[in-house]
């Protein structure tokens, strides 16, 4: 059984890393935590396996909205420990249903999604608490508070993200962009491994074609993608390149 269920590190200015370290990469996303001034904003929220709000109470002692970059398990599991909740309008419906695929088990996985990767027999590798079941494992239903959609603001007070409307691995798959210090959250749009999921049930190959050359235009100087390390700009151009390359 795991002592603690989340880990956390400054990986810039006013923002936080939060990691599920008992979870494997294959699912392991990152939630980030950006400090505002009024209050801050917590992109994605992970599993849900573990409470958020009770093992990192320290880091919510302000207000906290909460935004999911699209609608999939492993960004929105824990949407429901907060009372603000942002979501771009495509994904909303999915988002307040818990509607869609999710699961702990790997076998319960269809093959497109296992492509490029070889995970193990179990999704995680320590239980959070005494006598959980993976099979037990259901995303509670959240209806957002705010649906945003291409170039609305979250202001924090002190600074602004700006949603990029970023389609192709989920309908309502969104970025946010802080244009003053050059960083882009980029859900899993686009991230450091470069394995990226454009073949489920929900995705579009030409919308996410549009999505990374639209990417190509932004002068991000660091991204922090759904998963694995943030990047800087020439990695960001290297992923684009690549995949639109394999996709055209």
């Amino acid at each position: 059984m795991a002592e603690r269920w989340f880990e956390h590190e400054t990986v810039d200015d006013g923002v936080l890393r939060i990691r599920e370290p008992n979870v494997d990469p294959f699912l392991q996303a990152n939630l980030f935590l950006v400090r505002g001034r009024d209050h801050d904003v917590m992109v994605d929220t992970g599993l849900g396996i573990g409470s958020l709000r009770e093992e990192l109470a320290e880091l919510f002692e302000r207000p906290t909205i909460a935004v999911a970059t699209h609608r999939h398990f492993d960004h929105t599991g824990g949407l429901h420990e907060f009372d603000e909740v942002v979501v771009h309008r495509d994904d909303a419906d999915s988002v307040a249903s818990a509607r869609g695929f999710a699961s702990l088990r790997i076998e319960d996985y269809p093959p497109e999604e296992l492509s490029g990767y070889d995970p193990p027999a179990s999704l995680i590798t320590a239980l959070p608490r005494e006598g959980y079941e993976l099979a037990s494992y259901a995303v509670t239903p959240v209806t957002p508070t705010r649906v945003v959609e291409e170039g609305d603001e979250i202001d924090l007070g002190d600074r602004a993200l700006t949603v990029l409307h970023l389609p192709g691995h989920t309908p309502g798959e969104i970025g946010l962009w802080e244009e003053a210090t050059r960083t882009l959250f980029a859900g899993d749009c686009v991230y450091e491994s470069g394995v990226l999921l454009d073949e489920l049930p929900e995705s579009d190959i030409a919308d996410y074609v549009l999505s990374m050359q639209r990417l190509r235009e932004i002068p991000a100087r660091i991204v922090h993608g759904g998963h694995d390390d943030s990047f800087g700009r020439e990695r960001l151009l290297e992923l684009i390149d690549g995949y639109v390359r394999t996709r055209t």
